[in-house]
Order: C-alpha cells, then sequence, then structure tokens
C-alpha cells in the first residue's frame, strides 16, 4: 500500500467568534450537551478540547520535524510529573487566554467557575514532581527535543482532609470525570516481565549468553500528554505508562462460577500503575513500589529504542541521539535495563554497551537524607528482576576491580563506593548504581552540590572530579508569575515590556523603580489585591476569618521534620504567649499559613500536622488575641492552592536544618512574587541570597558546616531550653496539655524529641529564629521599606528561571542545542 504524506490542515482561527463557534460544538459533539441543559464541568470539557485542539495543531508538526531533523532527543524520566492544572496554563502558553475567556464569558458563562472544574493530574507528590513539570515546559518553550517519562496513575498519593486536626488520607480519584488533555495509544503497547529465572548458554561465535525465562508479563500502554511552550510553536509530549493484564478473564474460573478469580490476573497486573508511593510499611508494599519503577523504566526504554531504531542501525550513534535524564533514584534501573536490552535482546559486547550506558544516561540527585537514596534487598532483586541483579552484580565486580588496580589495599574504599550494601541485610544501593551508570550527575543548587562531593558521593567525586556538576533548580515564570499573578506581571510589563517572560533576566530593569513611590503604591496595592483574594478562600474553605492588612506568613511544603514546620509552631507558641501575656501590646498583626501532606506512614509528622491545628484552634478562638495572630493549615496543598497562595505571601518560611534541603522550589516560587525570605543557609536560599542581597533576606541559624560540628561534638537540648525562657515556655505549654486539654499527653512524643535529641537542631536555631522574625515586624512597620525590599526580590530573581536550568543542562549534560 503507497503511503501517503500528512495532510494539509488549515490552521484553527483563535479569534473570539472561532473560539464561540468551537466550544458550542465541543459541547454538542464532544460532550454530548446543549448549552441550555450544559453544567460548568461541561463547559469545562469543551473548553478543554477546544484548546487541546489548538495545542495538536502544533504538536504533530513538532514531533515531525524533530524527525525531519534527526534532533538528538532528550527523554526526561520520573516518578512524578506535577504539572497542575491544564487548561489556564495551555492558553497562557498558546497566547488565547483572553480570547477564550472572552468567549466563554459572551456565552454567558463564568469563566472563573469553569476553570475551577478542572482536576488537578494526581501525578506527583511535591518538589520533585514539580521540578519536573517546569523543565518539561522550559524545554518546549526553548524548542529543546524533550519527552517526559513516568506513570498514569488512576489515583495519586491521597487526598488530604483534616478531621478533628488529624490528617485524614482518601484515594485522589482524578481520573473520575476522564481527563480530556490525555491521547490514549492502544497501539502503543510494550511487555514487562517479573519474576522467572536466568539461563546461560553459548551462542554460535562461543560467547556466553542470557535468557530471562518463565517471567510472568505485564503489558505497558501509553497515554501521551502534549506540553506546549510559549508561543505554542514547540510542543512537546509527556508519555504516562498504565499497566494492562495479557489476560483480561478467564474463562475457565468464570463457567466454574469463581468470578473473583477469573479477573484476579487482571487486578493483580493493573495494581501498577494504580497508586503514586504504595505505602512501603509492608513487603508488599515496597515490591509494588520496587516492580513499579522497573515498570516505567522497561516501558520507556523500549520506547525510546524503537524511535532510535527508526532512523538508526548503527549503535555508536545512541549517545549522539539519545539523552535520558534520571529524575532522582526512582528511575536508576534505567542503567541495568539498558544493559540488559542492549546485550541480550541486541547481542552488544558486554563493554561496548557498558559506554553506550554511561554516555546515554545523566542522574540529578535530590537529597542528601540517607534514607531517601533507596536501596532494595538483594533477595527482593534475586526473586523479582533475576537478570538485573546478574548485571548489577558484573558491573559492581568490574568498577571495583578498577577502584582495587588505582588504590589497592583499600577495602574501606571499596566497601563504601560498592553499588551493593554489605550490611546486616545485602542491599542494592541505587543511588551508586545511577552515579556509575552516567556520564554526569548533578545536584540541585550549589550547597547541595558541595555537600554531594563532600559527603553521600565524596568517593565518587575524587575517584572521577569533574563527573558531579551543579544545575540550580528554577521554575518556570509562565505558572508561577504570568499565570497565577496577573496583577502583578500587567504591573511589569506596563513598565518593561513582555520579554521578560521568556528572558527572566529582564526583571531586572525593575530595580530602578524600587525607589518610585508611584510604582510601590502599585505593587502595594496587586499585593493587597492578592491577600484579599486568599483571605476570602480561606473563609469560604475553612471558615477563619483573617485579615488582608496583616503580615501574611507562609510556610507551604511537604510536612517533614527536616522542613522544620515545628520550629515555626514553637515560634508561634511564644509569641502567643508574650500576647496572652501583654494584651495591649502593639504587635504588628500576622496570618501564619501552613500547607503540606504527611506521608501516610510517617506517624510524628501527621502528629506535627495534629499540634499546628490545635494550636490554631487556641489561637485564634482567643478573644485576648483578636486579629493580632491568626493560625491557618490549609488542607490538600496542590499546584492550585500554590498559585493562590504564593502570590499572597509577605514572608517566604525556608527554614530547613542547614545541610538538608536540597534545592526548594518554593523559596523562589514566592520571592518572584514579591515576598522576602526567612531562612537558613541551605539549598537554593544561598543563591536567592547572592543574588538578590542579604539585606534584602531574614537569614539566620546555623551553616551547615556548623550543623555537622554541632551533631559530631554531641548536641545537649536541654541546655538550649534552659537559655531561652521564650523557648522554654513554648515547650511546656505543649507538654502541660495546653493545647489538647481533652488528651494532655498527646503530643509528649515531640516533646521527648525536643528535649532529649532534636537531631534536626530546632533547638540550637530558635534563638535566632525568633530573633529574625523580630526583624520582620520591624520591618513590616515601614510600609515603604518593605515595599522596596520586595521590588528588589522580583528584580533580582531572573537567575531562578527554569529556562535558564534547561539551557544549562542542555548545553553541559545533553549536548544539544538551545
Amino acid at each position: 500500500m503507497r503511503r501517503v504524506g500528512p495532510p494539509v490542515i488549515k490552521l484553527l482561527d483563535d479569534d473570539v467568534e472561532s473560539i464561540k463557534y468551537a466550544l458550542g460544538s465541543h459541547l454538542l459533539y464532544s460532550v454530548g450537551k446543549e448549552a441550555i441543559s450544559a453544567t460548568a464541568r461541561d463547559w469545562f470539557m469543551a473548553a478543554a478540547y477546544t484548546v487541546r485542539d489548538r495545542v495538536s495543531e502544533h504538536w504533530m508538526p513538532t514531533l515531525n520535524r524533530y524527525y525531519a531533523e534527526d534532533r538528538k532527543r532528550v527523554y526526561y524520566m520520573s516518578m512524578e510529573f506535577l504539572i497542575g492544572r491544564t487548561l489556564s496554563n495551555a492558553m497562557i502558553n498558546l497566547g488565547i487566554y483572553d480570547t477564550v475567556k472572552q468567549a466563554v464569558t459572551d456565552m454567558g458563562v463564568d469563566f472563573d467557575e469553569v476553570l475551577g472544574w478542572e482536576v488537578e493530574a494526581a501525578l506527583g507528590n511535591g518538589g520533585l514532581g514539580r521540578l519536573a513539570a517546569c523543565l518539561l515546559d522550559s524545554m518546549a518553550t526553548l524548542g529543546v527535543p524533550g519527552f517526559g517519562y513516568g506513570i498514569r496513575y488512576d489515583y495519586g498519593m491521597f487526598t488530604q482532609h483534616i478531621e478533628h486536626g488529624w490528617q485524614v488520607e482518601s484515594p485522589e480519584n482524578w481520573l473520575r470525570y476522564g481527563n480530556p488533555w490525555e491521547f490514549p495509544r492502544p497501539g502503543i503497547i510494550y511487555p514487562v516481565r517479573f519474576g522467572g529465572r536466568v539461563v546461560h548458554y553459548k551462542d554460535v561465535l562461543g560467547h556466553t549468553r542470557a535468557q530471562w525465562m518463565d517471567t510472568e508479563e505485564v503489558m505497558a500502554m501509553a497515554y501521551d500528554v502534549p506540553i506546549p511552550g510559549y508561543g505554542g510553536k514547540t510542543v512537546n509530549n509527556l508519555r504516562l505508562w498504565t499497566a494492562k493484564s495479557t489476560r483480561e478473564f478467564d474463562l475457565k474460573y468464570f463457567n466454574a462460577g469463581n468470578y473473583i478469580e477469573a479477573v484476579r490476573d487482571k487486578a493483580e497486573s493493573e495494581t501498577l500503575s494504580k497508586v503514586l508511593y504504595p505505602s512501603d510499611l509492608t513487603d508488599r508494599g515496597k515490591e509494588l513500589r520496587f516492580k513499579q519503577e522497573y515498570f516505567f523504566v522497561a516501558a520507556s526504554i523500549q520506547d525510546i529504542l524503537a524511535r532510535f531504531r527508526k532512523s538508526h542501525s548503527d549503535w555508536d550513534k545512541l549517545p549522539d541521539k539519545v539523552a535520558v535524564q534520571l529524575n532522582d533514584t526512582h528511575p536508576a534501573m534505567v542503567v541495568a535495563e539498558l544493559m540488559r536490552v542492549l546485550v541480550d535482546e541486541y547481542q552488544i559486547d558486554w563493554h561496548r554497551a557498558w559506554a553506550l550506558t554511561r554516555r546515554t544516561c545523566a542522574y540529578t540527585n535530590h537529597t542528601l537524607l540517607p534514607e531517601a537514596l533507596e536501596t532494595w534487598p538483594v533477595d527482593l532483586f534475586q526473586r523479582v528482576l533475576p537478570r538485573h541483579l546478574e548485571i548489577i552484580f558484573q558491573l559492581n565486580h568490574e568498577f571495583l576491580q578498577e577502584v582495587r588496580h588505582r588504590h589497592p589495599g583499600d577495602n574501606d574504599l571499596l566497601r563504601r563506593v560498592s553499588v551493593i550494601g554489605e550490611g546486616d541485610e545485602r542491599r542494592v544501593r541505587m543511588g551508586h548504581l545511577a552515579v556509575i551508570g552516567s556520564h554526569k550527575v548533578n545536584g540541585v543548587a550549589a550547597i547541595h552540590t558541595g555537600l554531594m562531593k563532600s559527603t553521600i558521593f565524596s568517593d565518587f567525586d575524587h575517584l572521577n572530579p569533574g563527573k558531579i556538576n551543579n544545575k540550580t533548580n528554577g521554575v518556570t515564570p509562565r505558572r508561577w508569575l504570568l499565570l497565577s499573578n496577573p496583577g502583578l506581571s500587567a504591573l511589569i510589563s506596563g513598565k518593561i515590556g513582555t520579554q521578560w517572560v521568556t528572558h527572566l533576566d529582564q526583571l531586572k530593569q525593575l530595580e530602578g523603580f524600587a525607589d518610585d513611590a508611584a510604582f510601590r503604591a502599585e505593587f502595594a496595592a496587586v499585593k493587597h489585591a492578592n491577600k484579599v483574594r486568599l483571605a476570602d478562600v480561606i473563609s469560604q474553605r475553612l471558615g477563619v476569618d483573617i485579615v488582608p492588612h496583616s503580615l501574611f506568613d507562609v510556610q507551604i511544603k511537604r510536612i517533614h521534620e527536616y522542613k522544620r514546620q515545628l520550629l515555626n509552631v514553637l515560634e508561634v507558641i511564644s509569641r502567643y504567649s508574650r500576647i496572652r501575656a501583654n494584651p495591649l501590646l502593639d504587635v504588628v498583626p500576622r496570618t501564619v499559613i501552613i500547607g503540606g501532606k504527611a506521608a501516610p506512614g510517617y506517624l510524628l509528622a501527621k502528629l506535627i500536622i495534629k499540634l499546628i491545628n490545635d494550636v490554631a484552634d487556641v489561637v485564634n478562638n482567643d478573644p485576648l488575641v483578636g486579629n493580632k495572630l491568626k493560625v491557618v493549615f490549609i488542607p490538600n496543598y496542590n499546584v492550585s492552592t500554590a498559585e493562590l497562595v504564593m502570590p499572597a505571601a509577605d514572608l517566604s518560611e525556608q527554614i530547613s536544618t542547614a545541610g538538608t534541603e536540597a534545592s526548594g522550589t518554593g523559596n523562589m516560587k514566592m520571592s518572584m512574587n514579591g515576598a522576602l525570605t526567612i531562612g537558613t543557609w541551605d539549598g537554593a536560599n544561598v543563591e536567592i541570597c547572592e543574588e538578590v542581597g542579604e539585606e534584602n533576606m531574614f537569614l539566620f541559624g546555623l551553616t551547615a558546616q556548623e550543623v555537622a560540628r554541632l551533631r559530631i561534638d554531641g548536641y545537649n537540648p536541654r541546655t538550649a531550653i534552659a537559655a531561652n525562657q521564650d523557648l522554654k515556655r513554648a515547650i511546656e505549654l505543649i507538654a502541660s496539655g495546653y493545647f489538647s486539654p481533652d488528651e494532655p499527653e498527646r503530643f509528649a512524643g515531640i516533646v521527648d524529641i525536643l528535649t532529649n535529641s532534636d537531631h534536626y537542631l530546632l533547638t540550637a536555631d530558635f534563638a535566632g529564629y525568633a530573633e529574625a522574625q523580630g526583624r520582620v515586624d520591624q520591618l513590616y512597620l515601614d510600609q515603604t521599606e518593605w515595599n522596596r525590599k520586595a521590588i528588589l526580590n522580583v528584580a533580582r530573581m531572573g537567575k531562578f528561571s527554569s529556562d535558564r536550568t534547561v539551557t544549562e543542562y542542555a548545553r553541559d549534560i545533553w549536548g544539544v542545542p538551545v
């Protein structure tokens, strides 16, 4: 049959009347409704299909262009993509936001209500997934041929509800009403195997080969989501895998009346793509998570190589045409899987395959916490992926032989760098596997990368100087300023033009307006409007009334000990105690806003959430306090909530123990929106300080070096508590049951940690934190100076665009032009 090229399609018109016609057509033909009976959700679906049409007309030409130009492609492998709501972002990037808004409004429909019906894609949990989404946006904006690969989870991590102050989890069923942004690809399906055994044999040339056989098989089916760049000229692809059983139905069991057994195989197979991060508190949960990681890696590698083989037969070109970026350790199995496919399926020589693998792969590390660097039991590997374990053993043996040759007799070094940890239980160190299997390894902030070199990967840095490099994270200004803060965006564009949207360094031109009284007034009015908007949402959702003129003190991020929400709470309690002791005290009114999820099995983090809510209940209902202090915990923190909170923040809390936060991106988003940062010398705070100036932030606390020294010398938190009466009083109030009269011992575990161990050094940093908060109060009294510094924060955030981050990746790691 003669093949023909793609038909010539007339580009869709983007004027208001054309959009209105498309909305009506999709309402009738895609949704199956007429305007008279359509709900706001129906109109959302019609709007989504209308905008999707316009995304798609640029999508296929982009992919065809990559083939025609034989471009090197970047494959970004991540367990998370926290992309947020797509409709508004797509409209912004295509330049049709105002047109669609006008068309929807003209048809008698509330545009904001339509936008509100979009359910966020539950494909991520926090900063890791949001970074991945920002990088995809920037790759498309910059014209980098980038593909994202991940899992199409049926359910996200969980929806967080607060009941009686406690976090309660329920399924995050984001696909309940369908997803208009995805394209199912039933023709793109790959087998993924588990278990079985390995048989070794000699081929006709006498080479030893391995065959992985007697395996269980699951099918991975692709769903594609288009990712439009700003301007709409480039639309890249996010490919997500869902698990499908090889057997839909067993008729034998059904006919015997065993209906459950008839569908057991299907149910068990498809569990692989059901939930983001299944709980690993049980052995079955650990195995499911392990299988999830291999599932998406195996499907992606097959897809990547199939695409490569369409145009190339010379395997030596693989690193010249393919770059695979491992976003943290979750996709580290790529190293073993790529080796397995090259050696076992394509019969490529072992050492040649290893050279190709290392030149193709690169690894981004996101943590210095040992517990977050994944390791898997050798026994689990042996049972689920026996061939991969063989490959890892052989790679490790050859790597250690090389190290032994260079450092004879240094057995401690061999033990430290081995991919296999030889403790009580032998485990595969996935971070080590990613390091030896990649040509480049990067951290995500200067201090983080430096600590990588001096701590967790110091031996690897000595063995291969220059392999570890820094790529400071960034965020996309399209979503985090242009979309989420239209008031500020319009103010900026009115002064310096619109080029800053893709060249964020142009914000530098705003510096000259920091001393302009008229501009400061306009800037303050925008901030106030954003605070009023957030206050209204909090009142509607939570029933807590806050005053917009108060200082909005914001800490929104995953709940974890090292992020130190507890330090924030201790200072709130101290502030509350001072107001109670002197109700006539003239204080700066403050609204403390906290949000974030705790992992379901992280009991201490969940207890911290309960403490926050108990403190809020007491503070918010104390008539002696009134509006001088309010505490708000926002449930189910997600991208949409962040888009409301970030523009309204006056103060950005970035108070992790120095040396624990890899980077942070919330600090960038809030500073970009005109918040001042109170923070430690940790993560990207250090580089933000270098850009905006220490005089325009509130930095405090121990440095990473001082933290390490204090831990080595031994730290007694009781000494710090005894020396600070405010801290002592705050802990006593918690311990006495003041905030939990129904259960006085409820927070005994928190009190015990604070007084006896305090690994994250809250008590050591409390005095400095309290002093910095005093400086915050003093500055906020001078609104002229506060706004001047806030404007300078915005003006000096050019470095923290994800466009800059992607440009550096492309130049230094991927080898693709930008």
